[in-house]
């Protein structure tokens, strides 16, 4: 691979990198430095990269104006048996970005062009200050100023990090005025930001059968509780075929933490509207707020150009592990999903990921949960189709598909009818041969559709 508008190669650590890495910033699309590497493409490798690495990062964080903690990552790789490191940076929010010491002039601000780094004329630094975001949450002030971090500091401890007494400035909370902004807001132990997450029984938003709020202390800890409660959801069918057994989660483990901690970290707060995650016997859909970032269109969302929204929260994800490397989100989901699992409006981006179990049957087999039971033929509509199912033993079969040891009496109550009324469609789901209660009282229920049906 040349050169290019996004790739720079350097064969050691020179004092030219701030440069490069303004101009990348500066850049619509980033781009990426390797450092190990000669103008001709030919892996000459690095001495001592983790030295190398901690000079990088310090110089880029003390060099380069607006602050570009968030938007560079720094990964240490092998080729060839040699060791390099590469550098990617984000295309920036807060444009022209420069030198520190040469100020926004010419001699300080750059962009791509081609394959050069080339000074910034000062009509497009002029340009590009005019358009700057200046309603980021990082420069909106919190409406509380009395909050206290024991929870962030917690977990900055427990990834190998001690945060002084100077951390506010350091991870970038404060305003231009020295006030907590609306980042240390959503950090803080205590606020008034709640994720919403609601199941439903069905494939639609009628019949609501379990609503958690998790939230009013620090974002890092709501998001660790969602993602803690889908892993408890994420149950693991098995599809039986003539030939093998074949283990599948609900859906893909990697996908679906990605999936939520990009909702997180680019939801737009100025919304005052944090994500929100909804579970359906379908599929589980997560909606945030904001659209896609300006400037980045949905091809290069989808190849993976990353433009973080908040990036100090991007930083302060990645400083606790929670996030891999700039751009690799969307693209580890779309190893597992497809783009038709998104969704993208001017002001909300949608993810559905539809459950394993719905795609297993309609390829065929019987499918089976890890605590008993089993199930064969999809949830909703394509099975009232083949089996012409009422609305409500729909609503059955998915009560039973999430607990297949589930009462007369609890389904009743989750469904608000009388008892009398949910035995006699359960006894109309026997007759046609898709229930079958296994053990008795102190059994489990048996859902199966005959492959003939």
């Amino acid at each position: 691979m040349t050169e290019s508008n996004r790739i720079e190669y350097k064969q050691q650590l020179t004092d030219g990198l701030e440069r490069e890495v303004v101009a990348f910033l500066n850049s619509h699309e980033g781009g990426i430095i390797w450092l190990g590497i000669d103008k001709a493409g030919t892996v000459t490798g690095l001495e001592n990269t983790d030295a190398v690495q901690l000079k990088i990062k310090d110089r880029l964080k003390h060099n380069i104006q607006p602050s570009c903690l968030g938007l560079f990552d720094v990964l240490s790789e092998q080729r060839e048996g040699k060791d390099i490191l590469k550098i990617i940076v984000a295309s920036a929010p807060e444009k022209p970005y420069y030198l520190r010491k040469h100020g926004m002039t010419e001699k300080g601000s750059f962009i791509r062009i081609g394959s050069a780094t080339e000074p910034m004329p000062i009509s497009m630094i002029e340009d590009l200050f005019s358009k700057r975001t200046r309603d980021s949450i990082s420069k909106i002030k919190s409406h509380r100023q009395d909050l206290s971090f024991g929870q962030l500091k917690i977990y900055y401890n427990e990834s190998g990090y001690n945060l002084t007494e100077k951390f506010a400035a350091n991870l970038e909370l404060l305003t231009e005025t020295g006030d907590y902004n609306y980042v240390a807001y959503l950090l803080a132990d205590n606020n008034n930001t709640s994720i919403k997450m609601a199941k439903y029984a069905g494939t639609d938003r009628v019949d609501l059968i379990e609503s958690n709020e998790y939230g009013n202390c620090s974002l890092i800890k709501a998001t660790k509780q969602v993602l803690d409660k889908l892993d408890l959801e994420n149950k693991t069918t098995t599809r039986i075929t003539r030939k093998e057994r074949i283990d599948t989660p609900l859906w893909n483990p990697i996908a679906l933490r990605e999936a939520v901690i990009n909702a997180v970290v680019h939801n737009d707060y100025s919304f005052e509207a944090p994500p929100k995650f909804e579970i359906f016997s379908d599929r589980l859909e997560i909606t945030s707020a904001g659209g896609l970032v300006s400037g980045l269109s949905q091809e290069e969302f989808f190849e993976g150009y990353s433009i973080p929204r908040n990036k100090e929260l991007m930083r302060i994800f990645k400083d606790l592990d929670m996030v891999e490397y700039l751009g690799s989100g969307v693209p580890r989901i779309l190893q597992s999903y497809g783009r038709e699992c998104f969704r993208v409006t001017d002001n909300f981006l949608r993810m559905t990921l539809p459950n394993a179990v719905v795609k297993n049957v309609e390829e065929g087999g019987q499918i089976e949960y890890e605590n008993g039971g089993s199930i064969g033929g999809s949830i909703g509509g394509s099975i009232s189709k083949s089996f012409s199912l009422t609305p409500r033993q729909e609503q059955i079969l998915s009560l039973i598909n999430q607990d297949n040891k589930i009462s007369y009496r609890t389904l009743a109550s989750k469904l608000q009818i009388n008892d009398s009324a949910v035995k006699k469609h359960l006894e109309s789901l026997k007759n046609k041969g898709v229930l079958k209660r296994i053990g008795g009282t102190r059994g489990y229920w048996q859902v199966h559709f005959p492959k003939d049906k």
